[in-house]
């Protein structure tokens, strides 16, 4: 029995879905377990990094602020077309009240994974700038644009390695933690109620104005074809993540359904953390119960 309350806690991508991980970590202090090494992909590592530097708390209560018309304001369109989006406005509205930091400075282990798109390898930042790994790590292909890295191209890490268990600094009596933001499907999600409110009824119809001026174009940089590539895509992801949580069998593991939230369905934070602690909670009842036993 491993009594034994240091966890290695590995984060996936997967968009908006990732501030349930929030709601997790919140679960695993409460429950007296202590978080000592972290790693993540995409959303994951941006997650990650921010409580491995002591400053989620920061970023969790700035994010529950945010409506539908703040993550509009949130997205700077690119005028390129490797992506829709630059990814850099909300980097650079998070530096206002969390400064960046090097990596090997943060208070426990932590790594990042981006993906070598060239190379076709995963990149493992362990050192460096928060920011500028996490703007790597984060560089959904076709949606946000990619990051030139020492003579390479640099996206997603989720493309090949959504849940990076192997690069988790762990210790040989650690408890392994991994939260996989691709679990399987809930039949039935109730509508949320903020998409009925009426503050954001002008918030909704202004943005939908918008983005219906993208689809009607049908090109490539049309939300439409965006749309049919990450969904290919993420069918892919679910596949990689499945296969290496088979091979490294966690010994606590928190699915998250993957159709829980959409990727930028970040005005649900203050939902996603609260689902994301319920689901937890109840992973480590199970895990309790089993090892004594």
């Amino acid at each position: 029995m491993n009594t034994n309350k240091n966890i290695a806690l590995v984060l996936s991508s997967g968009g908006a879905r990732g501030l349930a991980e929030i709601g997790v970590i919140k679960a695993l202090e409460n429950n007296g377990f202590k978080i000592t090494s972290i790693s993540g992909s995409s959303i994951g590592a941006m997650i990650g990094g921010l409580y491995a530097m002591g400053k989620l708390d920061n970023y969790s209560q700035w994010v529950k602020t945010l409506d539908r018309k703040a993550i509009w304001g949130l997205m700077d369109i690119s005028i390129k077309n490797q992506g829709l989006l630059k990814g850099e406005r909300v980097l650079e509205k998070m530096k206002d009240f969390i400064p960046d930091m090097n990596i090997e400075d943060m208070n426990i282990p932590f790594t990042a994974i981006a993906t070598d798109i060239l190379n076709e390898k995963s990149i493992v930042f362990e050192k460096g700038s928060y920011y500028e790994a996490i703007r790597a790590s984060i560089a959904i292909p076709a949606v946000f644009t990619p990051v030139m890295y020492k003579n390479t191209i640099l996206v997603d890490g989720g493309v090949l390695n959504p849940i990076p268990i192997e690069h988790v600094i762990r210790q040989s009596n650690d408890i392994l933690v991994v939260v996989n933001l691709y679990g399987e499907k809930e039949s039935f999600i109730e509508e949320n109620n903020l998409l009925n409110s009426p503050q954001n009824n002008y918030n909704l119809k202004n943005m939908a104005d918008k983005l219906s001026r993208l689809i009607a174009t049908g090109n490539k940089r049309s939300i439409g074809y965006i749309s049919l590539l990450t969904t290919s895509s993420s069918y892919m992801v679910h596949k990689i993540a499945e296969l290496n949580i088979e091979k490294y069998k966690p010994d606590i593991l928190i699915n998250i359904p993957s159709n829980r939230a959409s990727t930028f369905d970040f005005h649900r934070a203050d939902e996603l953390i609260k689902y994301g602690e319920f689901v937890a909670n109840k992973a480590v009842r199970n895990y309790l119960i089993n090892i004594t036993k």
